[in-house]
């Protein structure tokens, strides 16, 4: 009997298939692939499609235990993003949310949602050397900032239109971005 000679295709994908089946290489892998294509700048609305923010109402606590309101942010420009440290898009696109606020964190309001624990996130951010403002949710957001994907992100004028409303990995520290926010800022 002969056997036929595999084809090294063949054997990729039965590599690829074994490496996506084993839960520590998938994460990396799928990390990976969002790296890739969170490199991309994510694009504004258009101005006759934007959503009128009209409930801030969010109960949310800091990572030291502090409540804090969303109203809070109400007359502001603000970069609300929803994630999570088991989201591989999520974790792809923390840098450029973190390098963004190092240089907008004084002139636009950040908030950076998670309904994780304290026990979860701190950890995560410091293995990760972020430093973001990092807020739990402790109450639902309104229906116009509600998403069931993560990550999930907005940036939102001072008069509460969505400018951005983007779900997935994304450049967050990309010129498109960038010239967004300062085009609101002064507004």
């Amino acid at each position: 009997m002969r056997f036929k000679k595999p084809k090294i295709s063949e054997i990729g994908f039965v590599v690829l298939i074994i490496v996506l089946l084993i839960p520590q290489t998938r994460f990396q892998l799928q990390l990976a692939v969002h790296k890739v294509l969170g490199r991309l700048s994510p694009s504004l609305v258009e101005v006759d499609d934007r959503t009128q923010l009209t409930n801030y109402n969010m109960k949310l606590r800091d990572v030291n235990g502090k409540s804090a309101n969303f109203t809070e942010a109400e007359g502001k420009v603000v970069f609300l993003n929803f994630w999570a440290t088991w989201c591989p898009p999520c974790v792809a696109e923390m840098p450029s949310i973190d390098e963004l606020y190092k240089d907008y964190g004084d002139k636009v309001s950040f908030y950076i949602v998670t309904n994780e624990s304290t026990n979860k996130t701190i950890p995560f951010l410091k293995k990760k050397e972020l430093n973001l403002p990092i807020y739990q949710m402790q109450s639902m957001p309104s229906k116009e900032i509600y998403s069931r994907s993560i990550p999930a992100t907005y940036i939102i004028d001072k008069t509460g239109n969505i400018v951005v409303d983007k779900t997935g990995a994304a450049n967050w520290n990309s010129k498109t971005v960038r010239e967004t926010l300062d085009k609101l800022i002064p507004e």
